[in-house]
């Protein structure tokens, strides 16, 4: 591996960039305390990824269904990308508490954006002819939303959920690293303030492989429940 490799030519010290085989030894080690506190940033990451893109679809039917929200209810969307995520997890340990609310919330708020613009998206761009025939065939606009509207906008919702569940755990590791005695981040935190970098790099590895399986489960479920959207 270049990894290990490049670790033994340059003679790296472990508080600079420890060795593949170390990191490996030592998430054995402290593999009961890395499960310990991956229940704690799993549960988290599944609270802020179902609530946050339940709450990207109601804003998206929002969207599309009452034209007059989107004067507000856009701006608003906006405005929770373009504020960094890092500036307002202080307040929302402040207004959420330093228990999970908060790193549900920040969760939340990294992923209803591109939950929202996808499932908006594909709302908005159903064809106007399979519009026009249902309207021809007398079904109302609720009738061409449930069996026209909806369906055709389903692929590009996938596109959102699988997004938001890459970028998921990010924000529940940040809202642990702003407040929290418990977690993934904190043990990140306590790992860095110490100079443990071989521990550093065991936690990545534990967070990057639970990203990992999250987002392959979702994408497994979304290709089971939305064959049609399966790109061939």
């Amino acid at each position: 591996m270049l990894w290990q490799l490049a670790v033994w030519l340059f003679a790296l010290p472990p508080y600079i960039l420890p060795g593949p085989l170390l990191v490996i030894k030592t998430w054995w080690l402290a593999k009961s305390l890395i499960a310990q506190q991956s229940l704690i940033t799993i549960s988290e990451t599944l609270l802020g990824l179902v609530i946050g893109s339940l709450l990207g679809c109601i804003a998206a039917l929002i969207l599309v269904l009452f034209r007059p929200a989107r004067l507000w209810l856009l701006p608003i969307l906006i405005i929770s990308q373009a504020i960094p995520t890092f500036a307002i997890a202080p307040l929302l340990v402040v207004w959420f508490g330093y228990g999970i609310g908060s790193k549900v919330v920040t969760a939340m708020i990294m992923l209803f954006f591109p939950v929202t613009t996808a499932f908006f998206d594909g709302l908005r761009r159903t064809d106007k002819d399979w519009l026009d025939l249902a309207h021809v065939m007398g079904a109302n606009s609720w009738r061409c939303l449930w069996h026209i509207r909806l369906p055709a906008a389903l692929p590009a919702l996938g596109s959102g959920l699988r997004v938001a569940a890459a970028i998921a755990p990010i924000g529940a590791i940040i809202g642990e690293w702003v407040g929290a005695s418990r977690g993934l981040g904190f043990l990140l935190l306590n790992a860095n303030a110490r100079m443990q970098i071989d521990m550093m790099f065991a936690v990545l590895l534990s967070i990057t492989v639970f990203t990992l399986v999250l987002y392959y489960s979702v994408d497994k479920v979304l290709r089971y429940t939305i064959p049609w959207g399966e790109i061939q």
